[in-house]
């Protein structure tokens, strides 16, 4: 008799989140007592500031925080979050256009699944954050890539995007800020994208988690508001995660049509309910507060982005490109595969980036996790000393290839 696979078809495709995987390899090492650097998770260094906090402290203590709320989210979190998205992009939306989710991982998987059919193509554009293809697939969908690269400041165009197109695809994955690249679209071609996708009737999922963490030039644009004509087929993912250091607090958001909230609404209802209660007070008071602490962040990451980037472009065989929003930096390593370090000669970013982590003890996640081999990926969200320490190991042991 055949014995039957112990682990589903659909669960068992799904690949561990490599940040997520580098993260732990680099603490578990810490913990054994090596003095590992690690610019692998994509995590403020700064705590949730105090009245946050505080915030969360007195909810505990109100017993009706104590009992089940809406699955949908807190009314009065739901009515801030819609007060946000109006004074820091633009967008009108009403509280039955907001979904609060547990982080912004499940917001994008309860869009997909609302969204897509068996079949239905998602164009992502790579390099792309490791959880969209996962979660497309797990929704049925079927993910097809647009590839970028430094050249154009990892930045798709309309004509890439219809390249991809066919009579199967519904749905763009549009991210600006980026992670992995620290790309930020310009608004004209933010509007250049959003007609075309307006144009063929494609659905847009976009990721505006970091929203707030733009530098230099650059500004923040949101699809909907630079093409209203698309916003009934616009879902915006957010949270709190990057802008207020709530990253462990796991507060999310879907704002879309209301139908296609209600259908995701119902969804949540059944996998998880409601957000953790103290956690959405604690979301209620960083949506409603002002954005100094985030400022202040901000002026911090600008500071250390330039930083990794000139000792980064420092290093010979290494090329990064300036990032102009988020807090990554996404240098390209390919005139370093095949050649030797100490005793190796690495074949892939992959292979590179486990011969940093054992010769230079530095953590940093390879380009293979980002749909694009020949990259490495670090997160400069940590502190000053620890970056120079640990871009300054990563040169020297770089130094001897050849």
């Amino acid at each position: 008799m055949t014995e039957r696979p112990r682990i589903s078809a659909r669960i068992g495709g799904i690949s561990e989140s490599a940040t997520l995987a580098v993260d732990a390899k680099a603490k578990a090492m810490k913990a054994a007592g090596r003095p590992v650097i690690g610019f692998g998770a994509g995590e403020p260094d700064f705590p949730t500031p105090d009245y946050i906090v505080e915030a969360a402290v007195a909810a505990c203590r109100e017993p009706r925080f104590h009992r089940y709320t809406p699955a949908g989210g807190l009314p009065e979190l739901k009515e801030a979050i819609a007060a946000k998205t109006l004074r820091d992009s633009g967008y009108r939306v009403e509280p039955n256009q907001v979904l609060v989710t547990n982080g912004g991982k499940q917001a994008i998987y309860e869009a997909f699944a609302a969204l897509l059919d068996p079949g239905d193509e998602v164009i992502v554009i790579a390099p792309y954050w490791t959880t969209y293809p996962e979660s497309i697939k797990l929704a049925g969908g079927v993910p097809v890539y647009v590839v970028t690269d430094e050249s154009t400041g990892y930045l798709a165009t309309v004509e890439q995007l219809e390249a991809a197109r066919t009579e199967r695809t519904k749905l763009l994955v549009f991210v600006s800020p980026s992670n992995p690249t620290g790309a930020v679209y310009p608004p004209e071609q933010v509007r250049e994208i959003g007609r075309w996708a307006a144009e063929h009737d494609l659905w847009v999922l976009t990721d505006e988690i970091y929203e707030h963490l733009v530098y230099g030039d650059a500004r923040f644009s949101s699809m909907p508001v630079e093409v209203p004509e698309l916003a009934d087929r616009t879902v915006v993912v957010n949270g709190v995660a990057k802008t207020y250091a709530m990253t462990g607090w796991r507060v999310g958001w879907i704002i879309g049509p209301a139908d296609v909230v209600k259908a995701a609404a119902n969804l949540q209802s059944h996998a998880t309910s409601n957000v953790a209660n103290v956690s959405q007070a604690a979301a209620l008071a960083a949506v409603s507060g002002d954005l100094s602490a985030v400022e202040e962040m901000k002026r911090a990451f600008d500071r250390r982005r330039q930083t990794i980037v000139r000792m980064l472009n420092e290093i010979p065989g290494v090329l990064c490109p300036e990032p102009q929003g988020a807090f990554y930096a996404y240098p390209s390593v390919k005139e370093l595969l095949g050649r030797e370090i100490r005793g190796q000669r690495p074949q892939s970013s992959g292979e590179l980036a486990a011969l940093i982590l054992e010769h230079a003890e530095v953590a940093v996640v390879p380009g293979e996790a980002f749909g694009t081999p020949g990259y490495l990926r670090l997160s400069y969200a940590l502190g000053d000393a620890d970056l120079a320490e640990g871009v300054g190991r990563i040169a020297k042991l770089l130094s001897e290839a050849n």
